[in-house]
C-alpha cells in the first residue's frame, strides 16, 4: 500500500528557480520553513515512481531523455534522483532488485541496453520494474 502522504507520484519537472539555487541554499530555507524538499522514497517505492514517471512524460529506447520529453527507465532514475525523490543508495539498491529481476526472467544485460531492446513494450518494461518493486517490498526495501 502506497503512504497517502505520497501520493505524488510522478513530479513536476524542477521549476527555473530550482534548477539555479544550490542545493546548499535549498537545505538551509528548508530548515527554516521556506522551502519543501522533497521526501526521498525507499527501492520498492522508488520503482514504482518510475512507472509513474515513465506512464506521465512517456517511455523512450534510446534516449535517457529525449527532445519531445520522454525518457527511458535510466533517465525516470536520473530525473527523480535529482530532484531529491531517491538517494543515490537507495536508487542503487532499486537498480540491484531490476537487475535481479531480470536476471530472474533470463536476461543478461544491463537494464538500460535491455530498455532499448526492439522487442520491448512499456507494458512489459513496466511488468518488470512492477515485479521488481515487489521484490524490494518483501525484502523490506
Amino acid at each position: 500500500m502506497i503512504p497517502p502522504t505520497l501520493e505524488i507520484w510522478a513530479p513536476d519537472p524542477p521549476t527555473w528557480g530550482q534548477r539555479v539555487i544550490p542545493k546548499g541554499i535549498r537545505s538551509a530555507t528548508a530548515d527554516l520553513g521556506l522551502w519543501q524538499e522533497p521526501r526521498p522514497l525507499k527501492p520498492s517505492y522508488h520503482l514504482v515512481q518510475v512507472i509513474e514517471v515513465l506512464t506521465r512524460y512517456g517511455w523512450s529506447q534510446s534516449f535517457d531523455l529525449s527532445p519531445t520529453g520522454r525518457m527511458c527507465i535510466r533517465g525516470a532514475q536520473t530525473f527523480l534522483e535529482s530532484t531529491g525523490h531517491v538517494t543515490t543508495i537507495d536508487r542503487g539498491k532499486a537498480v540491484n532488485y531490476l537487475q535481479t529481476q531480470l536476471a530472474r526472467q533470463g536476461v543478461n544485460m544491463r537494464f538500460w541496453e535491455w530498455n532499448d531492446l526492439s522487442s520491448n513494450t512499456f507494458r512489459g518494461v513496466e511488468a518488470t520494474i512492477s515485479a521488481a518493486s515487489d521484490m524490494a517490498r518483501k525484502n523490506g526495501d
